[in-house]
């Protein structure tokens, strides 16, 4: 989308403000010449750390507040949310990380008194690490997502290879980052080139716009690329196993009737198909959101049991975070990316609001217009281009809005729990969304295995005293996950102690 500038050119060097040339950074690589520490994005720390919270809310109470959980299929809804803001936010960090100087002594970068090859001085070092990041980042992905943890409902470990699953939220991620970290690393090169040669010189937001041309290309070509695929593509009939030891219909085959192409629906779009004819059945996940659809159960949008009349595919597996989906993901992070350049080049609080702002309430127009003209609906599990504007405007509109108030106001000790959680996003992550740590007090249990300390606290601390189930376990959420992993992280906070991949 094209973005209206508000660029102005650069006074002489005499004329120049340094104070509003210098911005905090929130530099997250580590330099081999230990480089002190610079000052990071509090907005940027805050919104990660609401973005962590957020999805500890929607797994540990999304069964019980079906309006905070993932919609069945068509719509949004507060979890379908955290996936393209974890995805905005590495897009916004990349920039803030390669940009830092190795190797300065000031707590502030200067961005205008150093060349490129000064702030990434290594083009193949900083490659080596995007690659190194994205291999911890699948493998963590693998062992949280892929099957092989059962935390925190089963005190088991290990997973069958013939049914591992290969997607998850983190594998996600790390396609994103490796694709856009490498975009912003191998086109830098290009972008000094062209500057140099050019008659005129350009101040910093111009250079934000010369360089963020890549990505307007290489996004449109994304765009392209899934639209041409999900509308083109023929789907045709095909046949899966119920694997689910549970279900009364284990073992049994099933044949799902299609045919067509161009179909958004749940059994017969382009993006399932992709799936099962690479990924197979047996890899991808066993229990879709779809299953609360009211196509297949009359408790929608609660779980619940089949109707006699559910189609076939009610039963089947889906990858909300597939191959077709997930590289139309990009897009949320490369819009992400544009407003790290623009928080690194503008020079001005107003400069940068006026940017963000403008095309986060335009993303997020165009997403709403998409869907209520029937054009193309909001799709989490599709990843929709209706609703990657509608995320990505959302994404930039809380990030101004924390700008705003931390940044700029100062309002800052209210939000101080998220900000601790958002500089140790990856142990909160694992310990409290992933479960790992129920898991672990799961293991302590007395008599059997259903009476541990997590179910005695949910139920004669939170549910017993609110008489609500409903109310107990949003409670429990709150205070004993989310408000308890805020004061955990701010202690590691104190101690200088961060889990960073």
């Amino acid at each position: 989308m094209a973005t209206t500038q508000l660029c102005s050119r650069r006074p002489a060097a005499a004329e120049e403000d340094p104070a509003k040339l210098r911005i905090p950074l929130a530099g997250d690589e580590v330099a081999e010449e230990k480089p002190r520490r610079t000052k990071r994005v509090a907005a940027l720390d805050i919104f990660r750390g609401l973005t962590v919270a957020m999805m500890i809310l929607v797994d540990g109470a999304g069964d019980e507040w079906p309006a905070i959980g993932h919609a069945p299929w068509n719509g949004c809804n507060l979890a379908d949310f955290v996936m393209p803001f974890f995805l905005f936010i590495v897009g916004m960090a990349i920039p803030l990380s390669l940009k830092v100087r190795f190797g300065s002594r000031s707590k502030f970068c200067d961005l205008s008194q150093h060349s490129d090859d000064q702030r990434m001085p290594n083009r193949l070092l900083a490659v080596r690490r995007v690659l190194w990041r994205t291999i911890k980042l699948i493998f963590w992905g693998l062992i949280l997502q892929g099957g092989y943890s059962h935390a925190p409902d089963q005190l088991t470990y290990g997973v069958d290879m013939k049914h591992i699953r290969w997607c998850g939220i983190l594998q996600r991620i790390a396609l994103a980052y490796l694709v856009v970290a490498l975009l912003e690393i191998l086109t830098k090169k290009a972008q000094v080139q062209e500057q140099s040669t050019s008659r005129w010189s350009i101040s910093d937001c111009e250079k934000s716009f010369v360089h963020f041309k890549n990505y307007r290309m290489f996004g449109a070509c994304v765009i392209v690329i899934y639209l041409a695929t999900i509308y083109a593509t023929y789907v045709p009939d095909w046949k899966f196993t119920v694997h689910n030891i549970l279900s009364m219909d284990y073992g049994k085959e099933f044949t799902v009737v299609c045919g067509v192409s161009g179909r958004l629906n749940p059994p017969c779009n382009a993006v399932g198909y992709i799936d099962r004819q690479v990924l197979g059945t047996n890899h991808m996940y066993q229990h879709p959101a779809w299953k609360r659809s009211k196509d297949c159960t009359y408790s929608s949008p609660y779980e619940g049991p089949f109707r006699k009349d559910a189609p076939s595919w009610c039963l089947a597996p889906f990858e909300p975070e597939g191959i077709l989906s997930s590289i139309d993901s990009i897009m949320s992070t490369i819009i992400g990316v544009h407003f790290g350049h623009v928080l690194l080049h503008m020079k001005t609080h107003l400069e940068r609001l006026y940017q963000w702002v403008l095309m986060g309430f335009g993303l997020l127009i165009l997403g709403i217009l998409l869907h209520f003209t029937h054009a193309i609906p909001f799709n989490k599990q599709l990843y929709s281009f209706s609703y990657v504007c509608l995320t990505a405007g959302a994404a930039g509109i809380v990030f101004s809005t924390f700008y705003i108030l931390v940044d700029i106001l100062d309002v800052h000790k209210i939000f101080l729990p998220l900000e601790w959680i958002g500089m140790n996003a990856m142990l909160v992550f694992v310990m409290a969304a992933a479960g790992i740590f129920e898991g672990f007090l799961n293991g302590w249990y007395y008599e059997n295995p259903n009476n541990t300390l997590v179910f005695w606290v949910q139920k004669h601390i939170f549910i017993r005293v609110w008489h609500s189930r409903r109310v107990g376990i949003l409670l429990y959420v709150i205070f004993a996950q989310i408000l308890f992993w805020g004061l955990v992280a701010g202690i590691l906070h104190r101690l200088g102690i961060y889990w960073k991949l």
